[in-house]
């Protein structure tokens, strides 16, 4: 059977939603954990800076100076780890919150409500907090992979700037979003990339399929955060 590395995410989003419309913890969860490998040896680095900006701001200058995996590619693994702890840490939150009561936290949204109701929602280390960025760094990646299906002339570093100022920019300091321009000198090079996700399918049928049916389960993310007044927290 002919796959790309989106296979298995694409699979995985046909359970997200209950019968009743309403998203699930684990399966949603699953999904962006799934997505991960998608970014691939060749794009580690950058997406590490990128986690960064997503949850560290004006961090992100000083990061890039210390960690040697940035200006050598062939570390990848040292990258990988920091995305793992900012990306995958928002998933560990929540994983850890679904797993403590599954039950009670069998729908994505219970545990916001929970927080809401007592006023810990605001908090940074909060599941609120968590599901805010996660889904903002899962806007991030689906826009670049939009991009890249929509802009076939485009560089990395195009298509990464372009979806940085169309998703997370407006929540980031004036240092984070200058920052980004350090972060573009680690875009891979577009047709090896390309070459490292496509496997043996057909990756831009792939790339459509999974823009258009994550796409709509991060807008009821925010539609639902912004019901609780909490879809515009930036940055700490």
């Amino acid at each position: 059977m002919a796959e790309t590395v989106f296979t298995p995410s694409l699979e995985g989003m046909k359970h997200v939603k209950a019968e009743n419309g309403v998203i699930l913890t684990k399966p949603f969860l699953d999904v962006c954990k799934q997505i991960l490998p998608v970014l691939g040896n060749s794009f580690a680095s950058l997406v590490a800076v990128a986690a960064l900006l997503i949850r560290f701001g004006t961090m992100l200058s000083s990061e890039v100076q210390w960690c040697p995996c940035f200006y050598e590619p062939d570390k990848f693994g040292a990258a990988m780890a920091i995305v793992k702890s900012d990306i995958g840490g928002n998933i560990t939150r929540l994983e850890n919150k679904y797993s403590s009561e599954p039950a009670k936290y069998e729908h994505l949204y219970s545990m916001v409500q929970e927080e809401v109701q007592n006023k810990t929602a605001k908090g940074s280390s909060s599941c609120t907090n968590g599901l805010l960025w996660l889904t903002r760094a899962m806007d991030f990646l689906v826009e670049l992979f939009r991009n890249l299906l929509e802009h076939p002339d485009w560089t990395m570093s195009q298509a990464c700037t372009d979806s940085y100022t169309k998703t997370l920019k407006k929540f980031h300091g004036w240092l984070a979003s200058s920052s980004f321009t350090v972060a573009m000198k680690l875009a891979p090079n577009r047709d090896k990339f390309m070459e490292v996700i496509s496997g043996t399918g057909d990756i831009n049928a792939d790339i459509e399929k999974f823009c258009t049916t994550f796409s709509p389960f991060l807008k009821e993310n925010h539609n639902f955060l912004a019901s609780v007044g909490l879809d515009d927290m930036k940055a700490s």
